[in-house]
């Protein structure tokens, strides 16, 4: 099936996608500000570069957009044009993803997602979904403390070639 809009327009329209600030960002920061936490911004020092820093409490919240991270929800749909050329791209982005949750998880840090999905699903009072994003970033992952002074983390998901516990990884979707 052709596109429905020429080159130009289509060209615009991709230019305007957001990779940072986006609406769902600004939401979530808003929200965990408002509960007290204070974090930092798409930190380069860290892999992946998380939209959302939380460093006294080791945490790193991602907000991802359905299509670009190729969620399995409504809201994904394969293009029906450059099919190949989306596919690999998406399988990259999906590769990165869960290198850059490992690598994060075996620094220490925890690492929540929420999910377009998610924030869309909350509709126009998120309160819900915001509160237990800040609970999760404020609980200890476990009693027992490594070097110092953080937790060690118990073994529960798989993420790639590496161990994740479910405190240390946490996602909000519809």
């Amino acid at each position: 099936m052709a596109d429905v809009v020429d080159p130009a327009t289509r060209r615009r329209m991709m230019s305007g996608i957001r990779g940072k600030d986006t609406k769902g960002e600004f939401v979530i920061r808003k929200g965990l500000h408002a509960r007290g936490l204070r974090y930092r911004l798409n930190v380069k020092d860290l892999p992946g570069k998380p939209d959302i820093v939380l460093p006294r409490h080791h945490a790193v919240v991602f907000f991802n957009g359905c299509f670009w991270h190729q969620h399995d929800c409504p809201l994904f749909r394969w293009p029906k044009t450059r099919e190949e050329f989306w596919r690999d791209k998406l399988a990259k982005n999906r590769k990165r993803d869960r290198r850059v949750i490992a690598e994060l998880a075996g620094s220490g840090w925890r690492v929540g997602i929420v999910w377009e999905c998610g924030l869309k699903a909350a509709g126009k009072d998120p309160v819900a979904l915001l509160d237990d994003v800040a609970g999760w970033v404020r609980i200890e992952p476990s009693g027992q403390q490594g070097p110092e002074g953080r937790s060690i983390r118990p073994a529960a998901e798989q993420i790639g070639s590496q161990t994740i516990g479910e405190q240390y990884m946490k996602e909000w979707r519809a």
